[in-house]
């Protein structure tokens, strides 16, 4: 019965059906008076009006804050008036603001209660000023009192289901309006999670990567402290070396993700000797063959999706395989496709299902790529296929 409201909404209500009942209720009774009857009966006619308007401007005052409870005040008071002996008075002109107010605000059962009193009220409208105003008395043919009923009735059904009608347009705007904020709410969510997974797939590539090439350096160090110093020496600077590295893109992203600023890290085709070295320094030797070679420059997306799958795969090579993977890149007319393969440990259990290969089949996809990944024998094969747009143009194959 009673919907929310905000404080000013309801004090301007209150305040516009204030005004409502200090301009029309003098003008009904000075111009809509009684003329006849003694002073107690016009007196009491008088009082009777006065309190169905308060009934009716009342009505407005809770209009949107209660549709329901304002229509049946608006009837109370429309009631009180005919009883009173008055006919359409210019107070009258609350009964259409509670109309448009249930159509408008009101519930479901509350809108076609209002629509019901639209039809009701201007067939009640109709009879009283028609049979107990005397219209009918001013007619002096059949014919003459037929026209003045039927459009009697028209005007009042025109006049209450303008108001009526108004309010349901207005309803109309106003879901719209609903709709179209949870849309831009339910677009705003979705962007914000695809920019958090893909914070959180840069942030597992770089950290994984890493961390991978820094546990190997560790290792490698370690055994090769007692026999070798001057080797321990050189992977301390390794792993220095790539922990500054990681540390400068994990702040990065770390950047973007507080402000919502800023691209963060986008490794290209040219990072990818980098990337080779780390790993040949991690202790894995990559076989990396190019054929066909790029034609031309390929898309700045292709590039890191090429980059961040590699990089994926061979921190997969360098944590489950033997120190061995072959890399091959085949940068065709229409698409650039990937194989990674390594032989798997003695040791390792790779998985097809981590964070890491999610993040690589998510990487293609956003390319409009596919990517599989899986055990085929004693080998571990990454397969990637990603579309790209440039011009036709061949290549030789070219080892790294």
């Amino acid at each position: 019965m009673i919907r929310p409201l905000s404080r000013t909404a309801l004090v301007l209500d209150i305040v516009g059906a204030a005004l409502l009942f200090l301009v029309f209720t003098p003008m009904s009774i000075v111009f809509y008076g009684h003329g006849t009857g003694g002073a107690e009966t016009q007196a009491v006619a008088v009082a009777a009006l006065v309190v169905a308007s308060i009934l009716m401007t009342g009505g407005v005052a809770i209009g949107r804050l209660a549709p329901g409870l304002a229509l049946a005040a608006a009837w109370a008071g429309a009631v009180l008036q005919m009883l009173a002996g008055f006919g359409p008075v210019p107070v009258d002109f609350a009964i259409l603001l509670v109309l448009y107010a249930t159509s408008a605000w009101g519930s479901r059962a509350v809108l076609w209660w209002g629509f019901g009193s639209t039809i009701v009220g201007a067939l009640v409208a109709t009879v009283y000023i028609y049979f107990v105003n005397g219209l009918a008395s001013t007619a002096s043919t059949g014919w003459e009192q037929l026209s003045a009923g039927v459009l009697l009735l028209f005007v009042s059904v025109l006049a209450l289901g303008f108001a009526w009608v108004s309010g349901l347009l207005w309803r109309v705007v106003l879901r719209a309006r609903r709709t179209k904020a949870a849309q831009l709410q339910a677009e705003a969510l979705a962007a914000e999670e695809q920019e958090r997974v893909r914070i959180a797939r840069d942030m597992h590539d770089i950290v994984a990567h890493s961390l991978a090439v820094v546990i190997a350096q560790a290792d490698g160090a370690r055994y090769a402290a007692a026999a070798k110093p001057e080797m321990a020496t050189e992977a301390l600077g390794t792993i220095a070396q790539t922990a500054r590295s990681a540390l400068s893109d994990v702040r990065l992203l770390l950047t973007q993700l507080r402000h919502r600023q800023g691209d963060g890290p986008q490794p290209t085709l040219a990072d990818l000797e980098t990337l080779f070295a780390q790993v040949r320094q991690a202790g894995v030797e990559p076989r990396i063959t190019v054929d066909p070679m790029p034609p031309g420059e390929p898309p700045g997306a292709i590039q890191l999706a090429v980059y961040r799958i590699l990089q994926e795969a061979l921190t997969n090579a360098i944590r489950h395989g033997d120190g061995s993977v072959d890399v091959r890149l085949s940068w065709l007319p229409d698409r650039v496709e990937i194989e990674v393969a390594n032989r798997i440990g003695a040791t390792a259990q790779p998985s097809s299902s981590g964070h890491g290969l999610i993040g690589m089949r998510e990487r293609a996809q956003l390319v409009g790529g596919s990517l599989h990944a899986g055990q085929e024998g004693e080998a571990f094969l990454v397969r990637a296929s990603l579309p790209i747009s440039t011009s036709p143009s061949s290549g030789t194959g070219t080892p790294v």
